[in-house]
Parts: C-alpha cells; sequence; structure tokens
C-alpha cells in the first residue's frame, strides 16, 4: 500500500476532535453499555416519529412520488418543488423576497461549512490569506478541523458575565473584534450556539453585520438549532437575513439527521458557488430528506411542529438536566452557561484538580460520555485555562440516561476532592 504523503493526508486522515467525538460514539452505540452525554444526535420525540411513519407511508401509496426521491439525480442545488416551497415560506418568514435561485441544499450542514468556510477563507487569487473569523468561541467542534489551509482560522475569546449564582454567559468582545487587523474572509456565528446555548441578542447580530460590512465580507450564521425550524430556542429573537448574509439551516435536529439534508440561504453567487462544488463531490444532493418535508414547508405545519412540540421537549428536557446537576454536583465548584437553546449544557468546572482530558478518560472507564471542552476554543492566539475547565454535557438522551450520567459525573468530581 502506497504512504499518504499529501498536505490533504495530513490534514484528514488524521485525528481530529470530531473524528474522535464520532468513533466513540460509534463504539458506544455498538457496545450499548454506555451513558452517553457527549453526543449531538437529536431525541427521540414520539410525534415526530409518528409524523415520519405517516410521511414515509404516504410515500409508498403515492408511486410517482416515491420514484422521483429515489431513481432520479436532483440539480446539484436541490429538489426544485423544495427550492420552490422553502422559497416562499422563508419569504414570509423573513419578510423579504427569497427566490429559489437563493437556496442550495447539500449533504450535511457539516458538508455546507467545509464548502463555504473554504470558498471564504484561505489564500485568495491575490495572494492574501484571508481568515474566518469566529467572535465569540467557544463555538462548534465541527468546524475545527475542516479549512484545506492549516491557521485558517481566527478566534476571539468572549467577555463572560456571572449572571447567577452557578450560572454564566458568554458575551462578544466588540471592542477586541473591532482591533482584529488580519484581513479577513468571513465572519461565522452559531446561533444557538453549540456547545454553550448562548443565543447572540439581535442587536449583537446588528453589530456583527455592521462589522461585516465595513470590511466587504459576509456573515455566516449557522442556524442549525434556530428559528423558524427547528426552533429550540428558549428566549425570543428575530430571524435575520440580508444578501450579504449566508444562513445555513439543517433538518437533522428536527428529527431526521440521517437524511443528511443542509440548507444554505444566500446571494445567487454564493448558491452558484455552492451548487458547482455539490457537482463535483457528490453530481447531487439526496434528495429523501427534502421529499418527506416538503409538504410541511410546503402548508406551514413545520412551524406548529417546531414551536408546540420541539421547543417545549427540549426547554423541559434543559429544565431538569439543571435539577440534576443541582442535586448531584452539591457544593462542587462548577457555573452553568446560560441555556437559551439547542441541545446541551455548557457546564465551566472552576478550580478543577485535573484537565478536562483527563476527566473524560476516567468518565469513560465508567460509561460515561462527555465531551471536554479544549476542542471548542480553535483560532485563539493566546492560551485559556477557561478551555480546560469546561465541558459539553447533552440533553437529549433518555431521562434516566441523563439522570445516571450526571449521578456518576458527581462520584467522579467528588472523589477528585
Amino acid at each position: 500500500m502506497p504512504e499518504f504523503r499529501t498536505k490533504f493526508a495530513e490534514k484528514f486522515s488524521g485525528q481530529s476532535g470530531i473524528g474522535e467525538l464520532m468513533d466513540d460514539l460509534g463504539a458506544a452505540m455498538a457496545s450499548g453499555e454506555m451513558y452517553m452525554l457527549g453526543g449531538g444526535n437529536p431525541a427521540r420525540i414520539e410525534e415526530i416519529n409518528r409524523l415520519w411513519t405517516a410521511r414515509f407511508r404516504d410515500l409508498l401509496m403515492e408511486e410517482q412520488e416515491l420514484s422521483r426521491a429515489l431513481l432520479n439525480y436532483d440539480t446539484p442545488q436541490g429538489h426544485n418543488l423544495f427550492l420552490e416551497s422553502l422559497s416562499s415560506f422563508l419569504s414570509e418568514e423573513l419578510k423579504t423576497e427569497i427566490r429559489p435561485e437563493n437556496i442550495a441544499v447539500t449533504n450535511g450542514s457539516q458538508s455546507a461549512f467545509f464548502y463555504l468556510l473554504n470558498l471564504l477563507g484561505g489564500t485568495c487569487s491575490d495572494g492574501i490569506r484571508r481568515k474566518i473569523l469566529f467572535p465569540l468561541v467557544p463555538e462548534y467542534i465541527g468546524y475545527a478541523d475542516q479549512h484545506l489551509e492549516d491557521d485558517a482560522f481566527l478566534g476571539l475569546r468572549p467577555r463572560i458575565e456571572e449572571t447567577a449564582p452557578r450560572r454564566f454567559k458568554y458575551h462578544i468582545d466588540f471592542e477586541a473584534l473591532e482591533n482584529v487587523k488580519e484581513p479577513l474572509g468571513a465572519v461565522c456565528i452559531s446561533r444557538p450556539t453549540n456547545p454553550s446555548g448562548n443565543v447572540l441578542t439581535d442587536s449583537e447580530v446588528a453589530e456583527l453585520h455592521r462589522f461585516c460590512k465595513k470590511r466587504n465580507i459576509p456573515l455566516v450564521i449557522d442556524n442549525a438549532y434556530g428559528a423558524p425550524f427547528p426552533q429550540i430556542l428558549f428566549k425570543e429573537i428575530n430571524l435575520f437575513w440580508d444578501k450579504d448574509v449566508i444562513l445555513s439551516m439543517s433538518l437533522s435536529k428536527l428529527g431526521l439527521p440521517s437524511t443528511r439534508t443542509g440548507i444554505i440561504v444566500a446571494d445567487e453567487k454564493i448558491i452558484k458557488a455552492v451548487s458547482s462544488v455539490n457537482a463535483i463531490l457528490s453530481l447531487a444532493t439526496g434528495n429523501l430528506g427534502q421529499v418527506i418535508t416538503h409538504p410541511l414547508i410546503k402548508d406551514k405545519s413545520i412551524l406548529r411542529l417546531s414551536h408546540e412540540v420541539v421547543r417545549p421537549f427540549y426547554r423541559e428536557k434543559s429544565l431538569k438536566t439543571q435539577a440534576w446537576i443541582e442535586e448531584y454536583f452539591g457544593n462542587i465548584p462548577y457555573s452553568i452557561h446560560e441555556s437559551e437553546g439547542a441541545i446541551f449544557l455548557w457546564v465551566w468546572f472552576r478550580d478543577l484538580p485535573i484537565n478536562t482530558d483527563e476527566l473524560y478518560q476516567r468518565l469513560k472507564k465508567r460509561g460515561v460520555l462527555i465531551i471536554p471542552g479544549k476542542y471548542f476554543f480553535y483560532g485563539l492566539k493566546e492560551p485559556w485555562d477557561h478551555r480546560q475547565e469546561c465541558v459539553r454535557l447533552t440533553y437529549s438522551q433518555e431521562d434516566e440516561t441523563i439522570r445516571r450520567g450526571i449521578e456518576i459525573i458527581g462520584e467522579e468530581l467528588r472523589q477528585l476532592r
């Protein structure tokens, strides 16, 4: 067998945070003996699952629609009927014209960000190396290793506000943002933020947009957990889009992760570029997720599901999990980031005797999977102890799995102290 010698091989065939996470999750799923508090898989919501079962039954009864879904390539941009219905739906939600030409579908939002981060950042034709700026880290682990070039990302430390006893919140440091001197290709945020559950306010997004307009670069907003679907938001915000904003959406957290359906809403030039990359890498996008959800988008029932089923379900799970943490962690020094959305709690262990890598290994031996914080702090120029004091916990699992997992974490922390 030949050795891998290319830069691509060095970058993508080795270890990565997201690779280690998915390997551990796969091994845990196979063993069936782990308390899975580390992954990002959405919860099993019975009403949502009944809906998917009904949609598959409908497809089996409608031979022509099933044939279209399974037997034909769609365009590299996506399924035409889906694009038309989604453009009409988003035009009404955003109160601005969104045309089918403003939307592209990708094989999951992970693929979408591989395209976008490499299209917008890196060494450009004018010889200038433009970075992707993450103005508030910690940020999503899945971005960290996506660029073809090394050192393509720049991250900014947040301001930390103590909001209540054992509670805190990250804020963008706009003074540090204005002092960024490096050439930039784009600014990227997730809203809600994975891992912390932080939701940037409308005013913060508006300020970022003004910054991007001054720099003549796009603002990329990852909306995988946000509005208008799946609406895993616990505070009221306005969905924002403009011609120089790239909005990413997904069907995963609505309950269809295995269909790998990502959605990009952007200027036509960006959409054409994304479609071209789709054609080169995938020929076309998988259309099953598009076909399943098309009628829900067309009649807007996806809004009811998101607001009345998905959001209340996760809000209740978040509150339960916070209560179990308070019960089982007791007097251990910890603080939880304000839970404003997404499906995780971000816990900060102050003065932890070991780093969270070691805590992760100790808990893994006891059958509990968490995600250590270091993977989420990429792009920072300077060391920061905080990155080794935080962990991400998911609350999308069954209640007893979450409760017992947190109980074991509490036991382990007390032994350390």
